[in-house]
């Protein structure tokens, strides 16, 4: 296998870390069931999953081997979860969005129309900006409509956001077991849904990534700059869209990574409470952060969002 272990930089998503929050009363989770949509799912067969890998890119992320779980059968979203699926949750339950209650997201920098104004460069990840007005109906701040992409993946949904639909649906977030697992598609340890080729600039661009040279030109060899419409390009095995790639996925549980080494424990002092993200995101590229695999990890807290992060769900039944 041609991949070997690197040294990358921290993954470029910055996180509000649960500050500033606004003064608002907490939601309950919608119970309406008027209007929900019908999602395409597929079915994942059970067996011995398996968790992290033992080529790992990044060993401070936690990618290493673990202990996995058996896993029952169960359901998932053919692909992450749509502009359009999202906003009929919003419509049906007059849910309000923890972006839309900070008034404003992180924006991608090259994802700015002209006219947005007053932005704020995020310190340390200057190319990720504070936009009033941004949630997952504005993608890019005041005058970016997310309507006229209804088969996009919807972003700016915070893991508060993502767990309140996959409930109002009846599913649930997947686990990490359970999201490597049906990444596979049954090909065993391999680091990409597809199998063990590498993307790259020229010839091979099998999901949507940066292309060129981060965070100033992006080639957009795969036919987008920003995201593609949820079912792009060809699915795994188990018949799932964009596994890597396109939007991080946020998965149910805290952001852990078992390790001695003291620089992953200082890491982790500033990470509590935070939730994990799995398959990379159109901003991933190897020569910075490679995570666009199945073993790569982030995290960020729960009310964090972002262009570049989505969701979708499972079901037990």
């Amino acid at each position: 296998m041609k991949l070997h272990q690197a040294s990358h930089k921290a993954c470029c998503t910055p996180t509000r870390g649960l500050i500033d929050r606004p003064d608002c009363a907490e939601q309950k989770t919608p119970t309406s069931s008027d209007g929900r949509p019908d999602l395409d799912t597929a079915v994942i067969p059970g067996g011995n999953a398996i968790l992290g890998t033992r080529f790992p890119l990044i060993p401070n992320d936690g990618e290493e081997s673990r202990k996995a779980p058996v896993l029952r059968q169960f359901r998932m979203t053919t692909t992450t979860i749509t502009n359009a699926e999202y906003a009929a949750f919003v419509q049906s339950t007059g849910y309000v969005t923890d972006a839309e209650q900070y008034g404003w997201s992180f924006v991608f920098w090259a994802q700015l129309p002209d006219s947005t104004s007053e932005t704020q460069a995020v310190a340390g990840t200057e190319w990720w900006r504070k936009v009033e007005g941004a949630n997952w109906r504005h993608v890019a701040g005041p005058g970016s409509e997310a309507d006229w992409q209804p088969d996009h993946p919807v972003v700016h949904v915070s893991w508060n956001d993502a767990k309140a639909f996959a409930s109002w649906v009846g599913g649930r977030l997947p686990t990490e077991a359970e999201w490597e697992h049906a990444a596979r598609g049954g090909l065993g340890d391999i680091p990409y849904p597809w199998g063990t080729r590498e993307p790259d600039d020229e010839t091979f661009q099998p999901c949507n990534i940066w292309q060129g040279r981060f965070p100033q030109d992006n080639l957009a060899l795969d036919g987008h700059l920003t995201t593609a419409p949820a079912k792009s390009f060809e699915p795994n095995g188990f018949g799932l869209y964009n596994m890597v790639g396109n939007v991080w996925e946020w998965a149910a549980e805290p952001y852990k990574i078992p390790s001695l080494k003291r620089a992953v424990r200082q890491k982790l002092a500033s990470m509590k409470g935070f939730k994990l993200l799995k398959g990379g995101s159109f901003l991933c590229h190897q020569t910075y952060c490679w995570r666009y695999r199945i073993a790569a990890r982030s995290g960020a807290s729960p009310d964090t969002s972002l262009a570049h992060q989505g969701f979708r769900v499972v079901f037990d039944k």
